[in-house]
């Protein structure tokens, strides 16, 4: 499935707009008419493939000067359009054209078709590639991350899967947080990554935001000391709507990012599993707070939860479809998904595939059990699912590096009141099989 979108995509890159000189027009991209101060453009997309793809993103830039006054026949964010209701599904051969009013007399300077650049490259021609710095652990092999196309990219443009574990809530399990474990997690289970999960509330960051805030930051030192990325997650959950934390977050956000923007190791995790809550309002949120982070720190990678749990809507009954078609107005961002292996099945892992051909994931979440947390740990479902996520290059982090009691825990119980957490004897099944998975080499 992937290879056969990644043949459509590289179709669609050609039908859309190869290198755009500012005169340029091709069969894909098309002045209709033009006057002294705009004209009318036309984008046609055609799928020469063999095979029906699904849908489709273009993304647009223009020189300054230049803007969309309006379009038709697509959905316009900005200058980033997606198909209208009726003309997202493409049968090999077919087409689908919008077209748009542009004030200003400038031609489109670069394209991007479902995140990859129309000439056939991964990344914009306007960003070119840097050199990573050299080194053995995670961070110092792929320095400063980035979304190119779907995928997380290293410093050299290079798509990376990141794998590392997520804490449980600071305010019940912070003893399993010292140098001890974080050696390791960063030695013996060889982990990319450490989610430091910070509740907002059930007695979290609300009842010290200073104390909170304090402790997330000397979490991120101790990942930074250790050569891992650390994922900063506003963890809420209850209640699910995240704009009922809106004034926290900005406040946290705002804190964590001027703290640590100096920092290449940094990814924001702007809400954890919004619930109960339109698509529309997850957006409205995160658009108000990503301008925050990023007045402090514009580079870094961060991930906006989805709707039902960041289940991409489908525990609401509903599909990634609705973000395809209204994606958040921010760069550099990636989209939640949360699963259990035991609960969530083969319709899970198909919208997973699905909207991977089009939208950048990141499962900052999962368990090895069912979605409670506890109950049968379901070695065989989870197994395929780290394979579909290895196959599509998707990072991930698993619930939870910690002693609680419950399946889902990676430590036994009473664990992190010792001097031991390297190797398997402390460990529980959920924590012997994720150990044996992060273990395997990186592709860096």
């Amino acid at each position: 499935m992937r290879k056969m979108f990644a043949a459509a995509v590289a179709a669609l890159a050609a039908a859309v707009l190869m290198a755009l000189p500012a005169s340029a027009e091709t069969a894909a991209f098309t002045v209709v008419s033009s006057w002294s101060s705009g004209y009318q453009g036309q984008v046609t997309v055609t799928n020469t493939t063999s095979s029906t793809i699904t849908t489709w993103r273009v993304e647009l830039a223009f020189p300054a000067g230049t803007t969309v006054a309006q379009s038709w026949n697509a959905t316009q964010s900005g200058t980033v359009f997606t198909p209208a209701s009726w003309n997202g599904t493409l049968a090999p051969g077919a087409s689908a054209s919008f077209g748009f009013i542009a004030n200003g007399t400038g031609r489109p300077t670069s394209c991007l078709i479902n995140g990859v650049s129309c000439d056939g490259s991964t990344t914009p021609p306007t960003t070119p590639p840097t050199t990573p710095p050299a080194g053995s652990t995670p961070v110092a092999a792929n320095g400063q991350l980035r979304v190119c196309g779907v995928h997380l990219c290293n410093a050299a443009g290079k798509a990376i899967q990141l794998r590392g574990m997520s804490t449980h809530g600071l305010q019940w399990f912070a003893d399993c947080y010292n140098d001890a474990s974080l050696d390791a997690l960063a030695t013996d289970w060889r982990a990319d990554l450490l989610r430091v999960s910070m509740y907002v509330q059930e007695q979290g960051y609300e009842t010290n935001p200073s104390g909170f805030t304090a402790r997330v930051n000397s979490l991120v030192d101790e990942a930074s000391e250790r050569g891992l990325y650390a994922i900063i997650d506003f963890h809420t959950l209850t209640p699910g709507d995240p704009n009922y934390n809106l004034a926290n977050a900005k406040t946290f956000f705002a804190n964590v990012s001027a703290r640590n923007a100096a920092k290449q190791n940094v990814i924001y995790e702007i809400t954890n599993e919004p619930n109960g809550v339109s698509w529309a309002g997850i957006k409205s949120y995160a658009e108000q707070v990503i301008p925050v982070i990023r007045a402090n720190d514009p580079d870094a990678v961060i991930i906006v939860g989805t709707r039902g749990w960041s289940s991409l809507g489908v525990s609401d009954g509903s599909t990634s479809s609705e973000i395809t078609a209204n994606p958040v107005n921010a760069t550099n961002i990636m989209y939640a998904f949360h699963f259990y292996a035991a609960s969530h099945l083969d319709n899970y892992r198909a919208e997973v595939q699905r909207a991977a051909a089009s939208l950048p994931l990141f499962v900052t979440e999962f368990g090895t059990v069912t979605y409670t947390g506890g109950g049968t740990v379901d070695l065989a479902s989870t197994t395929t699912w780290l394979d579909l996520l290895d196959r599509l290059q998707i990072s991930y982090a698993n619930w939870t590096y910690s002693d609680a009691d419950e399946s889902s825990a990676a430590f036994r119980p009473g664990t992190c009141g010792g001097p031991t957490y390297a190797g398997t004897s402390v460990l529980t099944e959920s924590g012997v099989f994720m150990r044996n998975r992060i273990r395997t080499p990186d592709n860096f």
